[in-house]
């Protein structure tokens, strides 16, 4: 009994739950104070340049899926006007069968999908056992790259999956003792009193049920949370830990034959289905919102932009994208007629790169802009790799079409978030990142935290920008988003730093030294639009 009750009380450091008040919802919608960074994304819309003509801009959501439903997204939608819905036939002669919203490339032919997936560094992990375990090792090889990173990810992922899966085993166990209370009790939702007095009973009797019962309670005094609410939490932490451990961290899951591609072939691009929504669309939803949801319908929340269709390109799983479905899915987009795309993902490890800055230079070529979330690792971005990145074939050419995106806060000492990547060469940009409030599936909206939600704050501001001086290249597009944003003269804490102690330069981690500005960005697009 004791040794349980150590179990569960070893899971307080792992739940996360219930997280604190939150701002207003449009709190970066105003202009930047020192307790307040916003855009001046009210301005720019009160401003004359806002009342010029408007283009319609499509942006490209590649992500992990997007509620198409979602009632402040269905009225923003890009739909493909050559093909008919649901029909079985590819219509538009593009490749994809009735691609009305986008395309899947982690689905497969049978309509199933992919939802958890392995970790980028457990592939090649994967691959690299099943080069060398086992087999009689020359003292040449094992001085070799290839076999020092072999060791290096089997001590890493190891520990990893194993951490991951008593993890798993221990959540499953305090769930079960919690569905026992409630059958015990009678009651979906007991009180904190009742699970005592329900404990002490057990624990007189010396049953585990007992300890099980004063965790639970004690777990509620701390969060101050309802019985069903916390047992609500614990079954999406379980979720979480079921998908790290047999999926993330797990070198012999294979998901890839659910899609049925060759995946050794990189070039291959017919594959996939048309479930642009997926399994878990709660992170591409959001992602969404935030761009382009309907503004002005007293729902939910306005998005940046206002002249916006959102196309979805489902690419991410609930574990890293694999490199093979970036590049189609970026293909896709710029040959459907998105403008701009957004990439609110990334990863420490690369597959098949080269496949991926092909299809970059391609859009490059066809005047797309490319917004990237710099990751939430609270790490230099310019000395560990964050991929994808516009570094291509190993630096023979940078793509001047990408901009790169850190995550900011409302307060300016604070300005950049503890957990965002930075870089002074290889993070162009900030924006807003922090209790970012938007749209989730089911019709319902939710603040979330990550440089994935500043990316599309800047693709937001960027199609407001175009739609207005559709003149512009992607690249005066980009130079006009760095060379307008607010200028951080001061010293900011600098992420990851111990005990929020280190203060840096703004301008030795962001190349521009700026937060983006709604406003700014619109005055300055004026001028360059007339000097081309």
């Amino acid at each position: 009994m004791k040794h349980l009750l150590v179990i569960a009380l070893g899971l307080l450091s792992s739940l996360e739950l219930f997280a604190q008040s939150k701002p207003d919802i449009d709190w970066y919608h105003t202009n930047p104070k020192r307790r307040n960074m916003g855009i001046s994304l009210d301005k720019a819309y009160s401003s004359e340049f806002a009342k010029l003509p408007s283009k319609t801009i499509i942006v490209a959501v590649v992500d992990g899926g997007t509620d198409t439903k979602h009632e402040d997204l269905k009225d923003v939608l890009w739909t493909n006007k050559g093909e008919i819905p649901n029909n079985g036939l590819d219509d538009d002669h593009n490749g994809y069968i009735d691609d009305v919203h986008g395309w899947n490339f982690i689905g497969g032919p049978n309509g199933e999908n992919v939802g958890p997936d392995n970790m980028e560094k457990v592939r090649v992990y994967a691959v690299l056992r099943d080069k060398y375990e086992g087999k009689e090792v020359s003292d040449e090889v094992k001085e070799s790259d290839d076999y020092k990173k072999y060791e290096q990810l089997k001590e890493e992922i190891i520990p990893e999956r194993e951490k991951y899966v008593s993890l798993y085993d221990r959540m499953n166990r305090l769930l079960a003792g919690m569905q026992r209370i409630q059958k015990s009790l009678d009651n979906s939702n007991p009180t904190k009193e009742e699970i005592q007095v329900y404990g002490k009973t057990q624990i007189e009797s010396e049953q585990t049920e007992g300890a099980i019962a004063m965790m639970t309670a004690r777990l509620m005094e701390m969060q101050d949370v309802d019985f069903i609410d916390l047992m609500s939490e614990l079954k999406e932490q379980v979720k979480a830990m079921d998908s790290r451990a047999n999926y993330h961290y797990n070198p012999d899951m294979d998901t890839r034959k659910i899609v049925q591609d060759d995946y050794s072939n990189s070039s291959e691009k017919y594959y996939g289905n048309n479930d642009v929504i997926g399994p878990d669309a709660g992170h591409g939803t959001h992602v969404a919102g935030i761009i382009g949801a309907t503004r002005g319908n007293n729902i939910g929340l306005d998005g940046v932009a206002d002249n916006v269709q959102i196309m979805v390109v489902r690419v991410v799983p609930d574990g890293d994208e694999r490199d093979k479905d970036v590049a189609n899915g970026i293909r896709y987009a710029v040959d459907n007629g998105a403008k701009i795309i957004n990439m609110s993902f990334g990863k420490g490890f690369k597959w098949d790169k080269n496949i991926v800055d092909s299809a970059v230079a391609y859009a490059e070529s066809k005047n797309v802009l490319l917004v990237h979330a710099a990751g939430n690792n609270g790490q230099n971005n310019d000395n560990t790799p964050n991929y994808p990145n516009d570094t291509l074939w190993g630096g023979a050419k940078f793509a001047a079409n990408w901009i790169e995106i850190g995550a900011s806060e409302r307060k300016c000492k604070h300005l950049a978030t503890s957990f965002s990547n930075y870089g002074q060469n290889n993070v162009d940009l900030f924006a807003p990142g922090r209790d970012i409030y938007s749209s989730i599936p089911n019709n319902e909206y939710a603040y979330f935290n990550g440089t994935s939600m500043a990316a599309p704050v800047v693709s937001g501001v960027a199609a407001l920008v175009w739609s207005r001086y559709p003149s512009l290249t992607a690249v005066q597009l980009k130079y006009v988003l760095m060379n307008s944003s607010k200028k951080i003269k001061g010293k900011v804490v600098l992420p990851g730093s111990e005990d929020d102690k280190e203060r840096i330069k703004f301008s030795e981690i962001c190349r521009s030294s700026g937060l983006v500005n709604a406003y700014e960005a619109l005055k300055l697009a004026s001028k360059v639009s007339t000097t081309k």
